[in-house]
């Protein structure tokens, strides 16, 4: 599978204008991380470097093609004192895939907590995902081999009684990444979609639904980075009507919470089963 810097250099054909070329991928549509971390840097790179990502917004409008290019479009909506916006639109075919909004802050001062990293065994302390014989034929790790995915088993973590739907795994970039945060933050918003979904199915293991994101967002907290250890902690609220609400939140390995992630996606029968 392609590096994720492969994933994130993007060529600028005009001003505001930037193309992905095609990735290659096991999967038969455009992965949505891919479309949410190209147009994320398309976006950084036209802001100034004082300003960092703070949040970003998207909609999965249509299914991405795999093999052909894809363009992202920026539009620079208000440049203000402390923080500013960007609108992005991905296109293929001259139709517009997926839109992103995305906001920018210098940073303040104001006050201070978070929440506590759940109790989980430390990710060394796991089996690489890849090599556990009751994950091997997942193709989650098959498409992310780039990835170090190490799936917490429910018994060796405490979970939640109340909640309906839980799952949680450490997840890094295995190779070292560059310094600048910018590519950790954008991988973090392609790494975002891994699994997210999946979480909504915890309850409901082998069942057989058509999936897809319809839509994304993020909340970026802390400096961090991808290729170190990172804790993701997926619950599901609800799910019904084909569509299932998803919650993340993602912890260093200090427990430090750096960002925060909320989608929707489809999660419909498939036509076998009514």
């Amino acid at each position: 599978m392609a590096r994720i810097e492969e994933v994130l250099e993007l060529e600028q054909i005009d001003r505001d204008i930037y193309r992905g070329a095609p990735i290659e991928t096991i999967l038969q549509r455009t992965f949505g991380g891919q479309v949410a971390g190209q147009s994320l840097i398309s976006a950084v790179r036209t802001v100034d470097p004082e300003y960092t990502v703070h949040s970003l917004h998207a909609y999965f409008l249509r299914p991405g093609k795999p093999k052909i290019p894809t363009v992202y479009r920026v539009e620079r909506i208000r440049e203000g004192r402390s923080f500013c916006t960007r609108r992005v639109n991905a296109l293929q075919d001259g139709e517009i895939i997926f839109v992103m909004s995305a906001s920018f802050h210098r940073g303040d001062k104001g006050p201070e907590h978070m929440d506590e990293m759940p109790p989980v065994p430390k990710a060394e302390d796991l089996p690489d995902s890849a090599d556990a014989a009751e994950f091997r034929d997942r193709w989650e790790l098959k498409e992310w081999s780039n990835w170090d995915l190490r799936i917490i088993p429910g018994d060796q973590t405490e979970m939640h009684p109340r909640l309906a739907a839980q799952q949680r795994v450490w997840m890094r970039y295995r190779a070292p990444l560059p310094d600048d945060q910018t590519t950790h933050v954008c991988t973090l918003a392609y790494m975002s979609d891994m699994m997210l979904l999946g979480s909504a199915l915890v309850p409901h293991r082998g069942v057989k639904v058509q999936m897809a994101s319809l839509d994304h967002a993020m909340w970026f907290f802390q400096p961090f980075r991808a290729d170190e250890w990172l804790l993701y902690d997926q619950t599901s609220p609800f799910s019904g009507s084909g569509r299932s609400l998803t919650q993340g939140r993602i912890f260093d390995a200090q427990g430090n919470m750096v960002a925060a992630v909320v989608q929707e996606g489809l999660t419909r029968w498939l036509q076998e089963q009514g």
